[in-house]
């Protein structure tokens, strides 16, 4: 048996189990020259010998070390390798590999974190950003409702790698869309008029700050404008009936797209 200690060695399932390294590697090292077993027995067996040992232990010092199979043959054999500029040359490599995980792991927690409160703001800075009257539990009730949507992981991605600036960048662009629709509204634009179409458009543009909007999701998010008391407040807050005002340009200029806003459905297609 393969297994059987032979007079003067061990076997390779014996090394195996001695050094936690696999048969298959073993082989590999022996086709390769990097570590042959020195004896064989009379049935082809190969046997390794103490010394044998020794070079099997230094290869995988080595190989744990991150060293590849090439490099440590030449630590092995070449009597003018310098070792320690060698393993020095191993240790900066490591260190930046461990620099590369450790900004890794923390991108994973701005991930995991944005995936479950939104944006990676404080309770000042977002009070900042998006004005005093912004409630800072909004995200969390927005997670619990739309939390597996594909939305809200777009959201999430997006509020992951984003800086404060770039928020109030976002907050900026959403209140000067309000100011914009507030004006149209007073100056009597009409929906389905190509100056009302511009700011349905410009809304969608907008909302991409925060995940794709589709023009039938558009669709979807007037309707709930004018339909939840929050939303409504917000925008009849900036013009009475402009909640309303909006919807109705939102629907006008997706007719002109083809798209009839009383089937018009949370969808992803255009």
């Amino acid at each position: 048996m393969a297994d059987t200690p032979g007079a003067g060695g061990l076997t390779v399932g014996q090394v195996s189990a001695r050094l936690d390294v696999t048969v298959r590697a073993l082989h590999h090292w022996d086709e390769i020259g990097l570590a042959r077993p020195s004896l064989r027995t009379a049935a082809g067996y190969r046997l390794y010998t103490p010394a044998d040992l020794e070079r099997l232990h230094r290869v995988v010092v080595y190989r744990e070390l991150g060293l590849g199979l090439d490099r440590i043959r030449v630590v092995l054999d070449d009597s003018a390798e310098d070792v320690p500029a060698a393993l020095r040359a191993q240790r900066a490599r490591i260190a930046e590999r461990i620099d590369r995980l450790q900004r890794l792991g923390a991108g994973l927690d701005r991930m995991i974190d944005a995936h479950e409160r939104g944006p990676l703001l404080t309770a000042e800075q977002q009070a900042a950003v998006f004005g005093p009257g912004w409630d800072p539990d909004g995200p969390a009730r927005a997670r619990r409702r739309y939390g597996d949507t594909p939305q809200w992981r777009q959201y999430a991605e997006r509020s992951a790698s984003r800086t404060p600036e770039e928020w109030q960048a976002v907050a900026d662009a959403v209140a000067e869309l309000d100011r914009a629709l507030g004006e149209a509204m007073d100056a009597g634009v009409t929906p389905g008029s190509p100056e009302a179409d511009h700011l349905a458009e410009r809304h969608r543009e907008v909302f991409a700050s925060y995940f794709p909007l589709t023009r039938q999701m558009q669709v979807c998010l007037a309707r709930m404008y004018e339909a939840d008391p929050g939303y409504a407040a917000h925008y009849d807050g900036i013009r009475p009936g402009l909640a309303r005002w909006f919807r109705r340009v939102v629907d006008a200029a997706a007719r002109a797209q083809g798209i009839d806003p009383s089937t018009a459905t949370w969808c992803e297609s255009p």
